[in-house]
């Protein structure tokens, strides 16, 4: 059932100075009464004191409830919030407590899900729950809010409202056609159409830096063996992840870590150095260097203060998005560090230079992002792209049907296409699978 009473803990098992479990659904407050010593619906969203019993009447601890009745809460529905000591044993009596009185075991994401349902949030707000949980940097907090504010849904209803005028539009030319002096010259239906297309095009092209914002840049360290790229890994995170000797080869795998550079995320990763090895590990190791640098969003191409980048090393540049990076510079003559020729000297050592590389890095792969100031909305998930995709591929097969003798009824149906595209991301109609899909990465809690 859609509004059956659901219990779950909303806050990571473990010790803890507190819990807090959430209950909502029709009935959520017989519940909470089963369970609350003393409950009280009167005085909403204030907290108050009570015991907790189980069906037996033996304490279970004492502590805090709040009550928001619906549809004023986070799901539309009764919901009760319950506070509770943290640790393991007091949160899972008092949730037992909650099931045993009523309430069965939330799904993953179901009081979101149910937020949704009840419009007090549309698809995209609620990735942007997810979104603002699973931030690890505060530029990805920052674009989570944003969008759970509501920045990207107001756009896509926009053009969701745009493409609802052309079909009005678009069927009064389908009853009244040949009308001379009608009110709708086709000019006014393609210029529309015209615009909503390029204001698709303008989020479409915010996807790929969007989604590099929300995943993580994936940045590899890359070099021959032994130029330092497991020393400046370790000095770029500020702690010891990657083990660092003065023996070539010493990393063997690929070792990644997340971090931020200037409040912007990142994934850095250490990988094998690059060289032809006689042994069969070390080439294992190589060939995942080799797939590493094929998916990087940038590679630090690490090459020792003092050496001219090679052949091989040069072809990696040439081929990928690469900064190239002058390592072990304190011990060049006179401890050099900045930029020489289009390159970033560094020491792992003395830390020089680690400001101006990071700097370096987040202008480069989220200069887009930067420029706009991260306020312009921006597609943060492939579905968002794929649905935009699919609304700007519908248009297209309209604009034909637009000509003059041509039939507008087919060119209402593309829209209409395009129109349902929009829908299906904002989750203004019921797609079970497209909720499914969203909601199945939750935690219960949420």
């Amino acid at each position: 059932m859609l509004s059956d009473p659901i219990a779950a803990l909303a806050t990571p098992p473990g010790r803890s100075a507190l819990a807090v479990i959430r209950v909502s659904g029709a009935g959520a407050f017989a519940v909470a009464a089963g369970v609350i010593g003393g409950f009280r619906t009167d005085r909403p969203r204030v907290a108050l004191l009570a015991s907790f019993r189980d069906a037996a009447g033996k304490a279970i601890d004492r502590g805090l409830y709040v009550v928001f009745p619906g549809p004023a809460s986070y799901t539309g529905e009764d919901l009760v919030e319950l506070s509770c000591h943290g640790g393991l044993l007091a949160p899972s009596r008092l949730l037992a407590a909650l099931h045993a009185a009523g309430a069965r075991p939330a799904a993953p994401g179901e009081f979101t899900r149910r937020a949704v349902l009840n419009g007090k949030l549309d698809l995209v707000q609620a990735e942007a729950v997810g979104d603002l949980i699973d931030a690890t940097a505060p530029a990805q907090a920052r674009a989570a809010l944003r969008q759970l504010d509501g920045d990207l849904s107001r756009r896509l209803a926009e053009l969701r409202e745009s493409l609802l005028e052309t079909q009005a539009l678009l069927s009064y030319e389908i009853d009244f056609p040949g009308e001379d002096d009608g009110p709708v010259p086709p000019e006014r239906i393609v210029e529309k159409l015209q615009g909503v297309r390029a204001r698709i095009d303008r989020l479409l092209a915010s996807a790929a830096s969007a989604e590099r914002l929300r995943a993580g840049a994936v940045l590899v360290l890359a070099g021959r063996p032994n130029v330092g790229k497991s020393s400046l890994f370790n000095a770029l995170l500020g702690t010891d992840r990657a083990l660092v000797t003065e023996l070539p080869g010493t990393t063997r795998d690929a070792i990644e870590a997340h971090t931020d550079f200037l409040d912007w995320p990142v994934r850095l990763v250490d990988t094998a150095g690059l060289w032809d090895s006689p042994e069969r590990i070390d080439r294992m190791g190589i060939e995942v260097s080799r797939r590493y640098l094929q998916a990087a969003d940038l590679v630090l191409l690490c090459v020792e203060t003092g050496r001219d980048p090679a052949e091989d090393e040069r072809a990696i540049a040439a081929q990928r998005p690469t900064i190239v990076v002058r390592t072990k510079s304190d011990l060049a003559d006179g401890g050099t560090s900045g930029s020489d020729a289009g390159m970033l000297a560094v020491s792992a050592v003395t830390g020089a230079g680690l400001g101006e590389l990071r700097r370096a890095v987040a202008e480069r792969v989220f200069a887009d992002r930067i420029v706009l100031a991260d306020l312009e909305p921006a597609l943060t998930r492939d579905r968002h792209r794929v649905a935009l995709a699919r609304a700007q591929s519908a248009l297209a097969e309209a604009r034909p049907h637009l000509e003059p003798g041509s039939d507008a009824a087919l060119a209402s149906h593309h829209v209409r296409e395009a129109t349902s595209a929009l829908e299906e991301l904002l989750g203004a109609v019921d797609v079970e699978e497209v909720l499914d899909r969203v909601f199945g990465s939750f935690c219960v809690g949420k």
